[in-house]
């Protein structure tokens, strides 16, 4: 009778594990499939675009959108900016992190919950459009590439996730660095940040998410067109794409022939490609991060 019992829970436990994949790949094909979408109609022609509907594959490839999106003028510089101040912004924002999160993980800072509710006041609190425009002014930094990178570089939601891992971590450890003769910035550089990965690396890939996607700053503050981010070139490139039949009539004249949809999805692919890229190599980190940057308060 055991050899029965155990014989029929084995099946069911095969049928119940059977029912969680097709459930996951229907779930995985679900999320993939749009993407996949998309880079089917940024490869096709005009009328396998406008009839595409469901397709895993089409027949006639063509790179026309490709060539129109990438050959525009100053998509190029766009992707550098766009570059230049994710990777230079996203470092700020760790470094000032760290500064503002370690000393306030320890107890006996002095000033310590004083410090703290005045952070947190910020969460609820701004200035608001105008007078951070005002301030931005006051300080020279209008059509500076310095106003996209240090306004963002202190993030409060930021701070009080590392002080909350930072204060996980056993104060022997840095007890007893002390002792060895390590200054603070010693313990916190070779000893706090290796300890520290999972929420180093969560809160990179969000500072870094957050300047990719980030354009409306730039739209106020940056005047210059080869200082203007990617965004912004794809904001005005989908405007003109988007324009009236007449404007796409002329442009059919001049010899430019592709449909809005392709352009449209190598746009998309365009700005998020980097970014979906990244994530793979960061999201082993991400979620323990989150958690235990979520626990002590």
């Amino acid at each position: 009778m055991r050899d029965v019992a155990l014989a029929e829970k084995s099946i069911v436990g095969r049928v119940f594990d059977s029912f969680n994949y097709l459930a996951l790949c229907i779930f995985a094909f679900s999320i993939l499939y749009p993407f996949w979408h998309l880079v089917l109609t940024s490869f096709a022609k005009e009328s396998t675009s406008l009839a595409l509907g469901f397709h895993l594959w089409i027949e006639e490839w063509t790179i026309h959108a490709w060539e129109y999106v990438l050959s525009t003028q100053g998509v190029g510089v766009g992707y550098f900016n766009t570059i230049l101040r994710t990777f230079t912004g996203s470092l700020l924002t760790l470094v000032v992190t760290l500064f503002a999160a370690y000393p306030l993980s320890h107890r006996d800072l002095p000033g310590r919950t004083a410090l703290t509710i005045l952070f947190l006041v910020t969460l609820f609190f701004s200035g608001g459009l105008v007078p951070t425009y005002l301030v931005i002014r006051s300080l020279g930094l209008i059509n500076n590439r310095l106003v996209l990178i240090l306004p963002p570089a202190l993030n409060v939601y930021y701070i009080i996730i590392m002080r909350n891992y930072l204060m996980t971590i056993d104060k022997a450890v840095e007890e007893s660095a002390l002792v060895d003769g390590a200054n603070y910035l010693t313990i916190l550089f070779k000893i706090v940040v290796p300890l520290a990965r999972p929420v180093v690396a969560t809160l990179l890939l969000w500072s870094a998410v957050f300047h990719w996607n980030a354009w409306f700053d730039a739209l106020i503050y940056i005047r210059d067109d080869h200082k203007r981010v990617l965004q912004l070139i794809v904001r005005r490139l989908y405007e003109m794409v988007s324009a009236s039949a007449e404007v796409r009539e002329y442009w059919e004249e001049m010899g430019v022939r592709f449909p809005p949809q392709s352009v449209q999805a190598v746009m998309v692919l365009a700005t998020i490609g980097p970014i979906i890229l990244i994530y793979p190599f960061v999201q082993r980190h991400f979620i323990k991060g989150i958690m235990l940057g979520s626990l002590k308060g």
